[in-house]
């Protein structure tokens, strides 16, 4: 009877400490903004943890520069240029000018945004590189302000700069060679503000690929399954939780800043991705679609079945991607020349 009784006590306990951190938590991320935004970010999650970035190599990444570049004051980001594999073998034990230099060569470049966690040396994204690299592109990808090896505090402007400084830095280099910008998952948040204020200036990139997107970060934070499963349970959960997002100034606003970008549109976007629901990914393509400012160029959407199992990040796999591309781009090159 005593044993039992010892037992339902620290039963009771634990109930009752976790009822205190269900109730606790949402009022400590609404006190403290800052919590919230390290949420969205996740820029503290350093996944895979031990490689080094300087030494692209060790993952398999064998002709592919590091770089730091300097958008600001108190600003350095970590940078990879991977040329396209038929400049390989001249690649070998070449410096950065060499690097540089050979983004004025007849090939395409792709500006890849990342999405949140982890660095430039995710594997999903190291693979697209191989990908990208094999098909005849350069990339050039960096980690924002605050992830990876790249100093400074994170913030959707801060990010948004980053990537505007990389863009001038490779047309400074490319000559008339096309500059695709592509962003996943939290990276088309920021490839669409960078995107839109390209237009605005009237220097867009000669197309937009956009990866798993969402509409807004609201949207996409209520989807979250971790949301999910609160939201069903929490009473005020928006108040709680997702006001201090857009009180941290994070909006990554996908759906407004369709309005405003002029150069063709591409979604890719799995349907059993778990992270980011097929359905926002659809809604964003219904809004570009009928948007005045893509009338003149071509706005496309791919779904991937849920029996590929590509989910949130396994684009890459898609036999089919090669074609897709080949298919978009090759139409947006021809738009880029006439």
């Amino acid at each position: 009877l005593c044993r039992r009784h010892g037992l339902w006590f620290r039963l009771r306990k634990l109930i009752l400490w976790l009822l205190g951190m269900y109730i606790a938590i949402p009022f400590l991320v609404k006190l403290c903004p800052a919590i919230q935004a390290k949420l969205v970010f996740l820029n503290f999650v350093r996944v895979p943890y031990f490689i080094d970035l300087k030494r692209p190599q060790d993952q398999g990444l064998n002709h592919t520069c590091n770089y730091y570049l300097q958008p600001e004051e108190d600003v350095t980001i970590g940078v990879w240029h991977t040329v396209p594999a038929a400049l390989w073998k001249n690649a070998r034990g070449k410096d950065q000018l060499w690097f540089e230099e050979a983004l004025g060569s007849s090939h395409p470049v792709i500006l890849y945004l990342h999405g949140n966690a982890g660095t430039r040396g995710g594997d999903h994204r190291v693979e697209l590189y191989k990908v990208l690299s094999s098909l005849g592109y350069h990339v050039v990808t960096f980690d924002y302000r605050g992830w990876g090896d790249s100093i400074g505090s994170p913030s959707e402007r801060g990010m948004t700069y980053d990537a505007l400084h990389v863009f001038d830095w490779i047309k400074a280099r490319s000559g008339d060679n096309p500059v695709y910008i592509w962003g996943h998952s939290l990276g088309t948040g920021v490839a669409t503000n960078l995107v839109r204020r390209l237009c605005e200036r009237e220097t867009p990139p000669d197309a937009l690929i956009l990866e798993s997107p969402f509409t807004n970060i609201r949207e996409e934070a209520r989807s979250h399954p971790f949301s999910v499963a609160s939201t069903r349970y929490f009473p005020g959960f928006d108040w709680f939780f997702l006001d201090p997002i857009t009180t941290s100034g994070i909006k990554f606003a996908n759906d407004e800043n369709v309005k405003y970008i002029s150069c063709s549109l591409l979604i890719l976007h799995a349907e059993d991705d778990p992270v980011v629901p097929f359905h926002l990914g659809k809604k964003l393509y219904n809004i570009a679609a009928t948007s005045r400012s893509f009338r003149d160029y071509k706005v496309q959407f791919v779904p991937f079945h849920t029996d590929l199992g590509y989910r949130h990040k396994y684009i890459y796999r898609s036999p089919e991607l090669p074609r897709i591309l080949r298919e978009f781009l090759g139409k947006s090159e021809h738009e880029h020349h006439h």
